[in-house]
């Protein structure tokens, strides 16, 4: 059964191996978070000099994740915005450790961001106005399931989210430098993980692989 792709292109080992820095990882987060911004902008939140940022984000518009937004710029003064569309990793190339290793540093990058985006709301949701508060919300569900129900259940809730994620696109790419003040940043954290049937890395003796459970 083929995996169906949600984003608009999936990263070439080249785009991986450049994507897994620190610093470009930073930036795309706050082009993320805070909409399109300057160099000099993202240098200020960083505590970096200008020259630091323009290089890491000429180095992401080199491998399209990153464009200019035309319309906002004065002068020599750029300003940046993540291209609409995402991205995804792709599976980890067998004969390729520099790019396998970049796409695991991805992936343990991706883990941080997620436990620092849970933590930070569980400290807003006191301050958070109770509309937004009711409008968001924290689910876990343990289920048992075939291959077959697990993908087609991945799918659906991933074609919910790609819907709403063109919508936000095509909004956001029609007024670049006047957002609706009614908008917030929604974070959405989606994982199928089917738990168990591997085990975790040098654990020999894992129920499954001819030893016994407790």
């Amino acid at each position: 059964m083929q995996s169906k792709s949600f984003s608009a292109r999936t990263l070439d080992a080249k785009a991986l191996k450049s994507f897994a820095h620190p610093l470009r990882l930073r930036l795309y987060e706050l082009l993320d978070e805070h909409g399109p911004s300057t160099a000099t902008r993202l240098a200020a939140l960083l505590g970096l000099n200008t020259g630091a940022t323009s290089y890491h984000l000429r180095e992401l518009a080199r491998h399209g994740m990153i464009e200019t937004v035309p319309e906002l710029g004065k002068g020599k003064e750029k300003y940046w915005r993540i291209v609409p569309g995402g991205f995804s990793y792709g599976t980890s190339p067998e004969d390729d450790p520099e790019t396998a290793s970049a796409l695991e540093f991805l992936l343990d990058d991706l883990i941080r961001q997620r436990g620092e985006e849970l933590t930070r709301w569980r400290d807003e949701e006191a301050t958070t106005p109770e509309e937004w508060v009711q409008a968001g919300g924290l689910a876990r569900r343990s289920l048992r399931l075939t291959r077959e129900e697990t993908v087609e259940m991945r799918d659906e809730v991933m074609e919910v989210l790609d819907r709403y994620r063109v919508m936000a696109d095509r909004r956001l790419a029609g007024s670049p430098g006047e957002p609706d003040p009614s908008l917030e940043h929604v974070v959405v954290h989606f994982d199928v993980l089917p738990v168990g049937v591997g085990h975790a890395s040098g654990d020999a003796d894992a129920p499954g692989d001819g030893a016994k459970g407790p």
